[in-house]
């Protein structure tokens, strides 16, 4: 009996022996299957198709070698055991998945990359490939189809109690739904940017430069503006304005529907260019601007595209540093501070000055983007950051464009979604530049889904940074003072644009009850706070919410102004 149960034993152990074998075996093929994989994406980057290709074959070769070893009859064997097999089991789905990558998402993405490096799409003169991008459209959309099946099969992974599956199983899903929303992305480009770029016509845009040291909802106040054309990939900008050239008075208003009216309506946004972007969903303030252009010049233009410093700052630290008339430089490290803070103390006195002295800053950023690029893979990633951060938005007053747009981060809108979504507004009451120094601190908490509701709050904790000193009133007074409040002390109004269905149990202000002015955006409530935030001191605002138990990730919007604010989501998934 002894000696059966050694046999056994020793059986047993011989046989783990192996099957611990062959997973170093599957490891190391997947590893290489993963290297040679960035090897194409890396080949593909610099537009050189035939050693992409050749990787990806050898990514496939490797995660087919991978996926063999999980169909050995050992490895079955142990995947079928209750209990102890899950990591088996979890392993071959991955090995599946990473085959699937190489065998149907490299293959078209290759024959798309060519086209697709940037070397090739971006040509000096600031014109854009068009016929590249309309020629690799049909096999973009082929890999991000499989990409998207891929990144679901990934997320229905078998979970593991064995750390290091379950952890290559965590990344996994990662790096296939990043690949996804990555690859969708380029297929959305490549599906309606040659039109907008003018392959079928000119195109003309708007485009607006928001200054967001003095918040609005999609930014900042619309500092200055001007016309971008583009005709068949070539893009020109006109020369720049200040928002001065847009008059206040005398415009027609734009019926945006009566929950935009009830909600913004006291401030005239569809007429007054100052207030025309308090909403934080930017077709609301796209529209806008086209309407006042329209008014102001005769042209309806076909989209609109806004952008502010900090977007800049990314543009410059590609492109380089321009030289101002004067001889001043103005880098990727001192833009921000040179439009947003040091000009309102250089030009203290003379308003016309500092807005000129803007309109040169965009004009010699722009000179320098649309002359020869000498990084354009550089360019695109920085473009891509900046809209990633909502600091660059478009809208197209072509319907089937914007539908796509309005999907993306390039849309900037307040989602058409049941999800839990908190989006939190800042906009400046005082008529000054002290957003510049403003922190924002923001948690969105929800507690567990039992039953059709559940309890959350978002909390806001907004600092004013503003350093002693003496400072313009243009800088740190205020437009209207009914409070009395001293200079420094930054008036504000406080949005939350909660979940649909949700309802306001209480909000506080430094834990006093405040009083919460209600209104609605695209199905979602609006809850407005006023309140002053002295200079040197932080405001903490609580809203306690009961909301529908919804399924779906929880998103926290982040307005793009100056600062890199803490965000923190705890939600738990319904």
């Amino acid at each position: 009996m002894a000696i059966g149960a050694g046999v056994g034993l020793a059986a047993v152990a011989a046989w783990a022996g192996y099957t611990a074998y062959e997973a170093t075996q599957i490891k190391l093929n997947l590893e290489r299957a993963a290297d040679f994989s960035v090897r194409s994406k890396d080949a593909l980057l610099a537009g050189d198709a035939t050693a992409a290709a050749d990787a990806a074959r050898q990514a496939d070769r490797y995660a087919g070698d991978a996926r063999q070893g999980t169909e050995s009859i050992g490895w079955r064997v142990a995947a079928a055991l209750p209990g102890v097999g899950d990591p088996f089991r979890s392993a071959r789905e991955m090995t599946d998945v990473v085959g699937g990558l190489t065998s149907e998402v490299l293959p078209p993405a290759v024959r798309a990359g060519a086209a697709l490096s940037p070397d090739h799409l971006l040509q000096s003169g600031a014109r854009i490939n068009v016929q590249s991008l309309r020629d690799a459209a049909p096999d973009v959309a082929e890999a991000a189809a499989a990409a998207q099946n891929w990144a679901d099969r990934a997320g229905a992974v078998s979970g593991s109690f064995v750390g290091p599956v379950d952890d290559a199983r965590t990344e996994l899903v990662a790096r296939t739904q990043e690949l996804s929303s990555m690859l969708g992305s380029v297929s959305t480009a490549a599906e309606i940017a040659p039109a907008m770029l003018g392959a079928d016509g000119p195109r003309s845009y708007f485009i607006g430069f928001q200054t967001n040291a003095e918040a609005r909802g999609t930014g900042g106040l619309l500092g200055g503006f001007g016309e971008l054309l583009a005709t068949d990939g070539a893009i020109r900008v006109d020369e720049l304005a200040s928002n001065r050239e847009l008059a206040v008075d005398g415009k027609r208003p734009l019926d945006l529907g009566p929950d935009f009216e009830r909600l913004y309506g006291q401030s005239r946004p569809t007429t007054d260019f100052r207030n025309s972007n308090i909403s934080s969903h930017f077709p609301y303030a796209a529209q806008i601007w086209q309407s006042l252009w329209e008014q102001e010049s005769g042209e309806r233009v076909d989209g609109v595209i806004a952008t502010d410093p900090v977007a800049l700052s990314y543009v410059l630290g590609v492109v380089g540093p321009v030289t101002m008339p004067d001889g001043e430089k103005v880098t990727a490290d001192n833009v921000v501070e040179l439009t947003e803070s040091t000009a309102y103390s250089r030009f203290a006195d003379n308003n016309t000055a500092r807005k000129r002295y803007l309109q040169t800053v965009a004009a010699k950023v722009v000179e320098k983007m649309t002359g020869k690029i000498a990084k354009p893979r550089d360019l695109l990633e920085a473009l891509g950051r900046a809209a990633g951060e909502g600091r660059l938005a478009v809208w197209s007053a072509h319907p089937d464009e914007q539908d796509v747009i309005a999907g993306t981060r390039l849309g900037q809108t307040v989602p058409d979604s049941d999800a839990p979504y908190a989006g939190v507004v800042v906009n400046n009451l005082g008529g000054n530049k002290l957003d510049y120094y403003l922190q924002r601190d923001i948690e969105y908490r929800g507690g567990t889904c039992t039953g059709d509701t559940r309890s959350t709050t978002v909390t806001v904790r907004l600092t004013n940074t503003l350093p002693p000193g003496d400072y313009t009133t243009y800088v740190a007074g205020m437009f209207d003072n009914p409070r009395g409040a001293p200079a420094g002390t930054n008036l504000t109004n406080l949005s939350l644009v909660a979940t649909r269905g949700a309802k306001l149990d209480k909000a506080t202000v430094d834990g006093k009850p405040g009083f919460a002015f209600t209104g609605n955006e695209l199905g979602h409530p609006v809850y407005d706070l006023q309140f002053a935030i002295p200079q040197g001191e932080t405001v903490e605002v609580v809203y306690h919410l009961t909301e529908p138990a919804v399924a779906g990730e929880a998103e926290v919007a982040v307005q793009p102004l100056v600062d890199e604010p803490r965000i923190a989501t705890v939600v738990e998934p319904c």
